[in-house]
């Protein structure tokens, strides 16, 4: 059977572990700040994304790409202050989505790389 790659299915999967994350997270006051702002940039990923794909134009594309990269880099940010803190131990458990996040940092970079390379051609 051939795998199929998803982008859409990994942002949506990437949205309900971060979700997990932060009802993990302890009540005070930095995990829910941090837990906040995680639930708002860890979800919009696959939202804009969804948007992306009816963009009215390339560049509007790539515009929205550029929100979906702003998101998962803000998300990461999140997730090194809860390892660092630490809110979550063991903080080995966070490595996963991570690891998740700075793949998809890298797919989208590489989208919009080549979007834009193929912008200029027209």
């Amino acid at each position: 059977m051939k795998y199929k790659f998803d982008l859409e299915d990994r942002l949506i999967d990437f949205a309900i572990r971060i979700s997990d994350i932060v009802e993990a997270l302890p009540n005070t006051k930095l995990a829910n700040q941090i837990g906040n702002q995680l639930i708002r940039c860890g979800t919009a990923p696959a939202l804009n994304y969804g948007e992306a794909q009816s963009a009215e134009s390339t560049k509007d594309f790539i515009h929205k790409l550029k929100i979906v990269l702003k998101e998962l880099r803000e998300s990461l940010v999140c997730l090194k202050i809860i390892v660092r803190k630490p809110l979550i131990e063991p903080v080995k458990k966070l490595d996963p989505i991570i690891k998740e996040n700075n793949e998809l940092i890298a797919i989208i970079v590489t989208s919009i790389q080549t979007a834009e390379k193929n912008n200029i051609k027209k």
